[in-house]
């Protein structure tokens, strides 16, 4: 299954990236493939929008002024009010400890710099199908998952 732009239409993606160009960039991407967006700049401002409005996802940048992505996600997931909403970094910051950070903190997935705009929207589309349809997000083809 796939997302149509009338699907998208109903969700808002908070984009929070402390660069403008990053932001619109991501937004221009979004918007034309039907999703409604609300552009941040920077942690603090996250946190108080989010208190006022709920979005579906909040792509969010690590590396920001007043308040960075990790402050602003432990944030988040310590909210009971704003714990599901699905966060997806969107960061330079692209070392192995950092990624692995990213996911241990309750990011859904984890992007980095540069990006593919298209990868973008394919990783967002598929948490967006994933919440519509639980069904359809059962971890793969039900095979047991074995840890190396």
């Amino acid at each position: 299954m796939e997302m149509t732009p009338a699907m998208r239409a109903e969700h808002v993606i908070m984009i929070v990236d402390d660069e403008v160009h990053i932001r619109r960039l991501i937004q221009v991407n979004l918007e034309r493939a039907g999703y409604r967006t609300q552009l941040i700049k920077d942690g603090q401002e996250c946190l108080d929008e989010v208190a006022k409005k709920h979005p579906d996802l909040i792509l969010l940048d690590w590396l920001m002024p007043i308040k960075n992505g990790m402050e602003t996600i432990g944030e988040l997931q310590a909210n009971k009010d704003t714990e599901d909403i699905p966060v997806v970094f969107l960061t330079a910051k692209g070392q192995d400890d950092d990624v692995f950070k990213g996911w241990s903190s309750g990011a859904w997935s984890y992007i980095t710099k540069p990006f593919n705009p298209r990868e973008v929207l394919a990783f967002i589309d598929r948490i967006m199908l994933g919440k519509r349809y639980p069904e359809l997000d059962s971890g793969g083809d039900g095979e047991e998952v074995i840890e190396v």
